[in-house]
């Protein structure tokens, strides 16, 4: 892998892991264009570090607080009014657990999918957004709780797939779960972290194939790249999601993914 590639990989991966369009799908049809026959594995996660470290940055107080309840809940001095916080805890607890249930058993089946279907699922991804965009409960609550861990941890599980967007699916299921906007947004990034740190430690066992085909230079640039490119996805995508704009991205992700998929299946 050269510096330009490994460069633009980056940019992919810290464009697309945080708009709801798949970075996953994105890096892999990227690398078919480019003639690589697939992203290293590992070297995919290490782009997902990178954008994990633009997360923490971005909701880093948000963190801290409930980094503080769960202290005050291990020491039994949680307070009536750390209720919500502790509910949005529990459901991102819950939510993991349901996701790393799904993604190892289909795991095996989606790591390897053509880009015809990687074309495919980006269309889905993009009607996803559309109809939670239009269809939402009237009933809404202001931070998740069990059901909507239940759901979104489905969700995110099936998000596991490349071209289903993590981000756009768990918003989404969020959202129509009754999750209010600014909500929806942040339990979908919160719950990012997790699931990230839980897919690199399972992946650390290729460590030997990155070395083998990607040298430090190139990941290292790779990495800063996906982290500030990352870092302004990120803070622009909570703008759209407070504005409740998340379905301008079917403008995007219907015609490009149908177009996609017409070009690799006649190819």
């Amino acid at each position: 892998m050269t510096i330009v590639q490994s460069i633009l990989l980056g940019a992919i991966q810290g464009f697309a892991e945080f708009l709801p369009i798949s970075s996953s799908g994105h890096l892999a049809i990227a690398s078919y264009f480019l003639g690589e026959q697939a992203v290293p594995l590992l070297f995919d996660v290490m782009l997902h570090l990178a954008t994990l470290a633009a997360v923490i940055l971005v909701y880093r107080v948000r963190i801290a607080e409930l980094l503080c309840v769960c202290w005050r809940v291990i020491t039994r001095r949680s307070p009536e009014t750390d209720r919500a916080d502790r509910a949005l805890i529990l459901a991102i607890i819950i939510a993991t657990a349901i996701t790393g249930v799904i993604g190892y058993a289909i795991k095996d089946r989606v790591e390897h999918l053509s880009p015809f279907w990687i074309s495919c699922f980006l269309v889905v991804t993009g009607a996803l957004l559309l109809v939670s965009s239009r269809w939402q409960p009237k009933n809404k609550v202001s931070s998740p709780g069990l059901a909507q861990g239940v759901i979104v941890g489905i969700a995110q599980g099936i998000g596991v797939a490349p071209g289903i967007s993590r981000s756009g699916i768990t918003i989404s299921a969020s959202l129509m779960s009754g999750v209010e906007r600014k909500a929806a947004g942040e339990f979908s990034f919160l719950l990012s972290i997790p699931a990230i740190l839980a897919a690199f430690i399972f992946e650390l066992k290729d460590a030997d194939n990155l070395a083998g085909s990607v040298q430090t230079l190139p990941l290292a640039l790779g990495m800063l790249t996906a982290f500030v490119v990352g870092f302004f996805a990120l803070k622009f995508l909570i703008g759209l999601i407070n504005k409740g704009k998340l379905g301008w991205f079917a403008l995007y992700l219907i015609p490009v993914g149908t177009a996609l998929a017409a070009y690799f299946a006649l190819a």
